[in-house]
């Protein structure tokens, strides 16, 4: 099969895109570590190399990828949205 994203954490709430996803698809991602897969239908274009949502986050609520907080969400992110800087704050430098 050829997977869409891959998923780096056990814990993450994010996966990353391995191709360019499309509106509307419907991608299955797999976990670099147990194999285990997830599948999510894209809510808006994504670009190789970015963040799509595996789960329904709120403003305020902390993202993981790597099991590592990588942000807190700026607004509603759903299941399938592309997760980049319009709706994730850092807090790398914070």
């Amino acid at each position: 099969m050829a997977y869409g994203f891959l998923i780096h954490g056990a814990d993450d709430h994010v996966g990353v895109a391995v191709r360019d996803l499309r509106a509307g698809e419907t991608v299955t991602g797999v976990y670099q570590k147990g194999g285990g897969e997830v599948t999510v239908t894209v809510l808006s274009d994504i670009p190789l190399g970015h963040k799509v949502a595996l789960v329904n986050l709120n403003p305020g609520d902390r993202v993981l990828k790597y099991n590592e907080v990588i942000g807190v969400a700026t607004q509603p992110i759903r299941v399938g949205d592309h997760v980049h800087v319009h709706n994730l704050k850092s807090v790398r430098w914070a």
